[in-house]
């Protein structure tokens, strides 16, 4: 036996697979988490309206869905800071046990009130949950696996978004909107079990918790608060509307930057970049998917379903592009990987413009979220893996919860944002392709503008002691 084979040296091999006897079990529990959580997100818009009309609480439709992502906010930065100071354990299990409670709670609701309670937990959980995940994935897993783990929590959501719509809607019909909800506490029991004998050996990383936490509860409270109020203020044309906006940026500015590294805003090179370019890839990507199906519907007379199937082949192409950025004989840098998902994100965008002329709007809006979708597949991961990359230890938590808040800030501001834009601009259904054209043209410029930013990540490996989330 050469010296090359020893069994000592094979031992001593880092593994190649996400499914290697050492993290199988662990790989399977997280996936299934993300899978979950996933089916959960799509299937509860199909449900909603018929939950909403049966409970009374039509007029309290919107805040089901934005006391979820307050909630969520909340507890993803909690979740960071627990991670980094006694390990993930904590957040994943209790995150996934909130997440199955709040369904239980939305699913025997009697009362509209009760129902938005019910997300609100629900929401607390899958925070707590993700964020944990990432740190999982960074503490678990040597470096050149992450890009592969990645890939797998993107394909997670292939066949929720593919079957999940159309599956809850079934249900629905059929047994009862409950049933949306109730089916899947019982699921999140084998992912935890899966997970459990890992998780106990993912401990604190051995360095204290990062500086100046102790106030981000209450920062991620003010945030949360912020987030509701610019939801509520997206929606309300008259002086209500105006006051909540007023009082949503007052909050936002004084507490999302203390929420993220010194320089985030700023684009700082290195890693204050990375934790930008995640808001920045999904703020150019979600508003763009809640206007794609209403283009379809209201333009041009497309059928609900139909609308809905346009977006199918963006999540395929996501999942491609995920597994794209995880080979291992890539020949292009991380931040090459971001900037042609930005410029594919971009070219698909264009596409959706051409789409609201077109007298073929549903392939040619299919065939352009197909574009764009591959493009998010290889830029979401690639920033991921680069945050992982540039975070030591001990601020693994606070990062990949800067992460997080990063996504949901600039998902929602450029949500509500083109939200107010269609309020404001609309005229009739079929006469608003101004407007659908200045909402595409917005996403396309943040995604230009991601590009260009891609090489300010460029950072030394674990070059981010001084960054780390200021409280």
């Amino acid at each position: 036996m050469t010296a090359t084979t020893t069994p000592e040296t094979e031992l001593s091999e880092p593994p190649r697979s996400v499914l290697a006897p050492g993290h199988r079990w662990l790989t399977l529990g997280t996936v299934s988490v993300i899978f979950l959580i996933a089916f959960e997100a799509m299937a509860v818009g199909t449900a909603m309206p018929v939950a909403a009309r049966d409970l009374g609480g039509v007029p309290l439709y919107g805040l089901a869905f934005s006391a979820y992502l307050t909630a969520s906010l909340f507890g993803m930065v909690w979740a960071g800071q627990v991670s980094d100071r006694s390990g993930p354990l904590l957040p994943a299990v209790g995150g996934v046990v909130a997440f199955g409670a709040g369904l239980v709670i939305a699913g025997v609701a009697g009362h509209m009130l009760v129902l938005v309670a019910g997300r609100a937990v629900q929401g607390l959980g899958g925070g707590l949950a993700i964020v944990a995940l990432y740190v999982v994935v960074a503490r678990a897993y040597p470096e050149q696996l992450r890009p592969k783990v990645f890939s797998a929590f993107a394909s997670a959501w292939v066949v929720p978004s593919v079957a999940g719509p159309a599956l809850s809607g079934w249900v629905a019909e059929h047994l009862g909107w409950r049933w949306v909800f109730l089916a899947i506490p019982v699921l999140v029991v084998p992912p935890l079990v899966m997970m459990w004998p890992r998780l106990r050996d993912l401990g604190a990383p051995g360095a204290g918790p990062a500086a100046g936490t102790d106030g981000r509860t209450w920062l991620a409270l003010g945030a949360a608060v912020g987030v509701a109020l610019l939801q509520y203020a997206g929606q309300e044309r008259r002086l209500g509307g105006l006051v909540a906006l007023v009082v949503a940026v007052v909050l936002l500015a004084l507490t999302v930057p203390r929420l993220l590294p010194p320089g985030t805003l700023r684009a700082e090179r290195g890693l204050p970049t990375i934790i930008l370019m995640r808001g920045v890839v999904a703020a150019s990507f979600m508003p763009a998917d809640a206007f794609v199906p209403l283009m379809l519907v209201t333009q041009h007379g497309q059928s609900a379903l139909v609308a809905g199937m346009a977006l199918t082949g963006g999540a395929v192409t996501w999942s491609l592009g995920s597994w794209y950025q995880s080979r291992s004989n890539l020949r292009y840098s991380r931040q090459a990987l971001v900037r042609g998902g930005f410029l594919l994100v971009a070219l698909g965008l264009a596409g959706l413009i051409v789409a609201v002329f077109s007298p073929l709007p549903f392939v040619v809006a299919a065939a352009s979220w197909v574009v764009a979708g591959f493009g998010m597949g290889i830029a979401l991961p690639s920033v991921n893996v680069l945050a992982l990359g540039a975070s030591p230890p001990e601020q693994q938590g606070a990062n990949s919860a800067a992460l997080q808040v990063s996504d949901a800030f600039f998902s929602v501001v450029f949500t509500a944002l083109n939200g107010s834009l269609f309020s404001a601009l609309h005229t009739a259904p079929g006469q608003d392709a101004g407007v659908f054209s200045l909402v595409f043209a917005i996403t396309i410029a943040i995604a230009l503008t991601g590009a260009a930013l891609a090489p300010r990540m460029a950072v030394p490996r674990h070059d981010a002691g001084s960054s780390a989330p200021t409280g």
